[in-house]
């Protein structure tokens, strides 16, 4: 039998055929992630002094990570009284009901009317590819535009979900602020019928918002052409601390009548980073549409990975679902939300007692976790090779890797890179 199998191999080949256990010697390695990649060469830095900016999670003053005390709490509670089962398609319904009175307001006239399609995610990343899969699936034809810069995910998201991607200006390097003008020209030139990705709150990664009034035009302006805008909202009250005022955008389109989509996560907010736990929301005209659009998102979910995890929606549900526990929530993610704040007067201070012949006003103008420093690629070859400060290399800082213990040593670094610039 061997000896058969073996002329059949050799026939194969001679005639050309190409057996299919070679098939992978064609495949390359892909590109290294340009975030993982910068972790990956700080823990082989051996340097006492190493510095990692580059890391999307919080960390404390003492540059550890945290588990907030309303998620140990939650995990107190949920322990030995949960089953293990599965969760439906849509997911936890009460964590779905939490995060939708979360983004959309307590009392939202959406959520009584049943006017919103919504499920369970797998987190923020999960939330917009289910929705690329969506998009693509009943809107073919339609581009979506995507700021400049993003998350460089945004990009693999839509493009691996077969959307044809478009750009349209967001950062103006020379003010390090908004593009405002370059922003709404292009969604007056964007054919009728566009898709638009938002950052809600707390732009990844310039930090670079929109003020309540620019809002309000981007609203109306997106209106007027018939836009659909689907905001991506990683940072529900990290940004400021206070969820409310983070969600302003949502409820300003909300209140000009527009239909919008919604990512939601709880890894930045809740600390939950592992968990993969968000929520994907779509606006319908009522109830009846809810329930069909809803039907589709469960569908395309089916094959794509059945069900969302259990524990992280029941960490979001117990957390938000008891008052003392969403009041202690609250309390927690303004911490956080203040700490970052504060990092951020401390790097600006430090560098202007330095002398900086530069202004540094816009790293208390931006708001979130990341800092677009103005750092070019040159600058931040230069804090890593000399300095062992690791960041990506378009100049994003990460606020959260910053302390009281190094903010000091990376204002020098930022100096004296940037002080013949």
């Amino acid at each position: 039998m061997a000896t058969l199998a073996a002329r059949f191999l050799r026939r194969s080949s001679v005639a050309g055929v190409r057996s299919m256990s070679t098939w992978f010697r064609t495949i390359d390695p892909a590109p290294k992630d340009p975030i993982l990649g910068v972790t990956e060469a700080f823990l082989a830095d051996q340097s006492p002094n190493k510095v990692n900016v580059g890391v999307g999670a919080y960390r404390d003053d003492s540059g550890k990570p945290v588990v907030l005390e309303c998620v140990r709490e939650a995990e107190r509670r949920i322990a030995g009284s949960e089953f293990m089962e599965y969760l439906p398609i849509g997911g936890s319904i009460k964590m779905v009901e939490e995060s939708l009175k979360l983004a959309y307001g307590d009392n939202s006239e959406f959520i009584k009317d049943k006017r919103i399609a919504a499920v369970q995610a797998l987190s923020g990343t999960g939330a917009c590819r289910l929705f690329a899969a969506f998009q693509q699936r009943f809107h073919p034809n339609a581009q979506i535009y995507i700021p400049i810069p993003t998350w460089a995910n945004h990009h693999n998201i839509w493009r691996d979900a077969g959307v044809p991607i478009k750009t349209f200006r967001y950062y103006y390097p020379e003010s390090r602020g908004l593009d405002f003008a370059g922003l709404m020209e292009d969604i007056k030139n964007a054919p009728d019928g566009s898709f638009f990705l938002l950052h809600a709150c707390a732009h990844n990664p310039t930090g670079v918002d929109p003020s309540e009034q620019q809002w309000r035009e981007i609203s109306s302006q997106i209106k007027a052409k018939g836009h659909f805008p689907f905001f991506d909202m990683a940072y529900q009250g990290f940004a400021s601390g206070d969820p409310e005022r983070d969600a302003k955008a949502i409820r300003i389109f909300l209140e000009d009548g527009h239909l919008i989509g919604l990512a939601q996560s709880y890894a930045k907010n809740m600390g939950l980073y592992g968990q993969r736990t968000g929520c994907l929301s779509l606006l319908c005209e009522n109830e009846k549409q809810a329930v069909a659009v809803k039907s589709q998102l469960q569908l395309i979910a089916r094959p794509m990975y059945s069900n969302p995890p259990l524990h992280g929606a029941l960490v979001v549900s117990t957390v938000l679902g008891d008052p003392e526990l969403k009041k202690l929530w609250l309390k927690e993610v303004k911490v956080m939300a203040d700490r970052i704040i504060g990092m951020r007067t401390t790097l600006r201070e430090n560098l202007e007692k330095r002398g900086s012949p530069l202004p540094w006003q816009h790293i208390t103008n931006q708001i979130g976790m990341f800092c677009y420093s103005g750092l070019t690629p040159d600058q931040v070859d230069r804090m890593t090779n000399e300095f062992h400060i690791y960041m990506t290399r378009n100049g994003r800082i990460s606020m959260a890797g910053l302390n009281t213990g190094n903010v000091g040593y990376v204002a020098d670094a930022i100096h004296e890179v940037t002080k013949s610039f």
